[in-house]
């Protein structure tokens, strides 16, 4: 069993039984930003990097934004719905701009493929937890 999964277990009073559910999007969102920022790295790197200003900023953006998500899903005792609702349709909504954006360059940029194909994986992920909310 690995260590995030114990400590979500370990929790004296879980907001809910969609713990395993949370799992699945805090990892997805913890992933999905660590690759928006390589993603932007990479983009950085590209000798048309002036053209990809678009693709970096979304790569940043979403890579913010899914870094909050996850370290707020991680905290798995009661807090604020609207909030954490909130934020999961703004981590939604970033990431689909950020898998739209990228994947106008996947075809020649194998990173930008990777990178969109994380951000709909992390949508998913979030759509499940949003779903699983407790009112």
């Amino acid at each position: 069993m690995d260590t995030l999964r114990k400590i979500l277990k370990a929790h004296p009073h879980p907001a809910s039984d969609a713990g395993e559910t949370a799992l699945e999007c805090i990892y997805a969102c913890a992933q999905c930003a660590q690759v928006c920022s390589a993603c932007a790295d990479a983009c950085i790197s590209e000798p048309n990097a002036a053209e990809l200003t678009e693709c970096i900023r979304l790569d940043q953006d979403c890579a913010d934004v899914c870094d909050v998500t996850a370290r707020l899903l991680a905290r798995a005792g009661h807090r604020d719905r609207d909030t954490l609702e909130t934020l999961l349709r703004a981590c939604i909504a970033a990431c689909r701009a950020c898998a739209e954006e990228c994947g106008r360059h996947a075809e020649h940029m194998e990173h930008c493929a990777i990178c969109a194909e994380s951000c709909r994986a992390c949508v998913g992920a979030c759509e499940r937890m949003a779903a699983a909310l407790v009112a």
